[in-house]
């Protein structure tokens, strides 16, 4: 039996330069007042059919290994809704395509309070192997089948490495 070692092995980066490590859970907020208008947003009317909103950014160099949807307030009836990425500078990349639901696919958020995970009920990254974003990208929720007509709250955690600018 043959001992097999990475080239690699004494320059892959485990830590983001600072002592106390690089792994990370970004919190994301999408919530709507009892009119269905973005809480804290540029647009003064409800959140419509697929009008997509930018959450936050996700950093250039930051490895995605899982993510959670919590529904603490139920949405508009019927409404479901993706989330994914898409980049700042609006080019896409070969290697990392952006994915508009490349987190959650069609996730029902009317229906009942509720804790989705990547892994059960994902987009594209639910069986990839983890990437990491060449340079920063929004993360973006599209509002699906109806539109907001009610208050609601979804947050979105994305967990990942840090591991700097590529």
């Amino acid at each position: 039996m043959a001992t097999v070692t990475k080239s690699t092995i004494t320059t892959d980066r485990q830590f983001g330069g600072v002592p106390y490590g690089n792994l990370s859970c970004l919190k994301y907020t999408f919530e709507t007042n009892a009119s269905g208008i973005l809480v804290n947003s540029d647009k003064a009317t409800a959140i419509g059919i697929g009008d997509v909103v930018r959450l936050g950014i996700l950093p250039a160099g930051f490895m995605i290994l899982g993510a959670e949807a919590i529904v603490s307030d139920t949405m508009t009836d019927t409404i479901t809704a993706d989330v994914g990425f898409l980049y700042t500078d609006g080019v896409d990349d070969a290697n990392v395509p952006q994915d508009a639901d490349g987190l959650f696919a069609s996730i029902d958020v009317h229906d009942a309070v509720a804790r989705f995970t990547l892994a059960a009920n994902g987009g594209a990254l639910k069986t990839a192997a983890p990437i990491t974003l060449p340079k920063d990208a929004y993360l973006v929720y599209t509002n699906n089948v109806a539109a907001c007509a009610a208050a609601g709250r979804v947050d979105v955690l994305v967990h990942g490495i840090m591991t700097g600018q590529p």
